[in-house]
Order: structure tokens, then sequence, then C-alpha cells
């Protein structure tokens, strides 16, 4: 069994974590820490964990954790910083489902989230957590960063037209679409049912957090990526839909075939028949990318339709995919869950 530590577990990634893990047969939850909440059991929090989870949540204690095979944060952005050397030193492996090693530049990194990293020299060890990408790389890797959940829907609806040189890279849109849980579990004036019910709306058009990423993860397959990336805010509680547009330079390429073809050994990468709409139901719940792929009018625009869970595929159930990896577990375990309908 893996002993795993699990620290900041009471948000909306946190929990799904929990849920994933405590129907996983080789995984043990040793510890589960919250400052806040130190003392109160899971299961009061969170009474769908009642009867699977008997622990309570508890002070942050470096020698417990250090005792860990795997310790996941599941924190505010800048919090694992502070304590992925220590553990690493101790021979824990982590991952961490924030954004703290995602940026492999530092000076980029404190520009986006506004406060200098803790431990830059970690970052070049850190190995970026999508396995359709860097799944050799996992196996070995002590440090995991988690993708975010607008990364993971965008990158898997463009990798395969980047790899091959299908389209301009200078001239990608992401328009994307989230649920509300993706601002996380905290009082908001901004997240409140009358003011996200039967409304629709853009926001951090001007910059978003998860561009530099998106733009890492692609600069890493083609050279010159442009992106513009616009993130919406819909009134649903999970789910992310990514329309991504772009020019083609090859019009004569089977754009089914070579999506078809990329994926066809991803456990957790759906491609659709020709001519799909994919829904963000069709994921709820489930550690899945959808994904479909459009010609309008048989023109030189591609249009990709992907959709995730942004708790599962886009943080959580990646999480314990990577988890998976790194441990040489079968990579679906604890993972076979169907989504949920309605």
């Amino acid at each position: 069994m893996i002993k795993i530590g699990i620290v900041g577990g009471t948000g909306y990634t946190g929990v799904e974590l929990l849920r994933l893990l405590a129907a996983h047969p080789e995984a043990e939850l040793v510890l589960i820490t919250s400052r806040s909440e130190a003392g109160l059991p899971v299961a009061e929090m969170f009474p769908n964990l009642r009867g699977r989870v008997g622990l309570a949540f508890s002070e942050p204690d470096p020698a417990a954790l250090a005792a860990c095979d795997l310790v996941f944060f599941a924190t505010p952005n800048g919090v694992a910083m502070q304590s992925v050397p220590a553990l690493l030193d101790a021979g824990v492996r982590i991952v961490d489902l924030a954004a703290d090693f995602r940026l492999k530049d530092s000076g980029e990194w404190a520009q986006w989230y506004g406060m200098s990293h803790a431990c830059p020299d970690v970052l070049a060890e850190a190995i970026y957590g999508l396995p359709e990408v860097n799944r050799e790389a996992i196996r070995e890797a002590r440090l995991i960063a988690n993708p975010g959940c607008y990364p993971t829907a965008v990158q898997l609806g463009l990798l395969p037209l980047l790899e091959q040189g299908c389209i301009e890279p200078g001239r990608i849109i992401a328009d994307c679409k989230s649920g509300v849980s993706g601002a996380g579990r905290k009082a908001s004036v901004a997240t409140l049912l009358c003011e996200t019910s039967e409304s629709f709306k853009a926001y951090a058009v001007p910059g978003h957090r998860h561009w530099p990423e998106i733009r890492q993860g692609l600069d890493a397959v083609a050279e010159g990526v442009g992106l513009t990336f616009v993130p919406h805010l819909v009134p649903m509680l999970r789910g992310i839909h990514a329309s991504l547009y772009a020019t083609l330079t090859a019009t004569g390429a089977d754009l089914q075939t070579l999506f078809e073809q990329r994926y066809a050994d991803e456990p957790f990468v759906d491609v659709l028949p020709a001519g799909s709409h994919p829904e963000t139901r069709s994921v709820k719940g489930a550690n899945t990318c959808r994904i479909a792929v459009h010609r309008p009018q048989g023109g030189d625009t591609v249009v990709v339709l992907s959709v995730i869970d942004n708790l599962v595929k886009g943080a959580a159930g990646q999480a314990v995919q990577n988890m998976n990896i790194m441990f040489a577990l079968p990579e679906q375990t604890g993972l076979e869950g169907i989504a949920l309908v309605p």
C-alpha cells in the first residue's frame, strides 16, 4: 500500500482527491492536514465520505508528512513550495495540485503569481504531469506539477495538430468555459448563486495565470506559438469546455484519423466520431477528456472541442493518474468510474 498524506484537504479539489483515494485499492490515507479545521473529522465536513474516510483533519506535522510515501498538496498557490524541499530531502514523492511548479521560469512565475518563488532551484526537477505527453518522465519523478484545468483541456485539444505541423502556430484561439467550482471553495460574492445563475461572462481577458502554462506546453512541441486565451464562467458546478480555433496549413490532412491515431493508446482521452459535439455532462465525475474535431464548411479553419471535468481530469483525477504512473500501477487503477448523468 502507498502511504499517502494530503496537505490542505478542505477545498473542492481536496475532497475530490479524498473521494478517489478512498476507493483506490493501493492507497492508504494516513493524514490530511488543515490548520483551520484541525481535529474535525473529515466526514463531518464532507458527509459523502462517511464510512469511507475515518481520519480527522490535523495540523501539518513535518515529521508525519516525511513518513509518507507520497504527499499531495491541494493548497493555495505559494504553499507547497515552502515545504517541498524538505520533503524531497526526506525521500517523499510529491504531487502538487497548485501552480507552484508548473512554470519553469521563476521570474515568469513571480510575475503571474505576485510573489517570489521560494525554491527556484527545484523548478528544474519538477515534471509537468500531463501523462499524454510526459508519461516516461513521470514514472521516475520525485516531484509532479499537476496541470491546471484549462491547460489540460486546451493542450490535449491542440497537441496533435501542432505535433504534425498542421496549423499555423502563431494564431491560435482558445475560447474556454468553466463551471463555478473552478473558483474554489471560498466565500466570494462573485460566485454566489444569485451572481452566477442565469448569467454568463468572460473574465481575465487581459491575462489569466493559465496562459503562460498553456503557452509553455505548446511551445515544447512547436515554435512561434501565439495564443489568445479567453476564459468564461458559466452557471454549472463542474466542467471545462474548450473551443479551439486555428488555421490549417495542411488542408488535405485527415484530421479525424490524426486525432484517433494520436490518442489510440490513451486510456483517458476519447476522440469522438466525426461530426460530434462533446458535452461537459458526459465527463462529470470521470477522469476523461472527450474531443471532437471539425472543419466548418471544409475551409481552412479547424475547430477542436475538448471537454473535461475540471475537478477530475483537470485536477484530482489527473493527480491520481500521475500517482499510478509513479508507483508502476495500472494507469486506470481507482479511476474507472463512469461519468454521472444527469
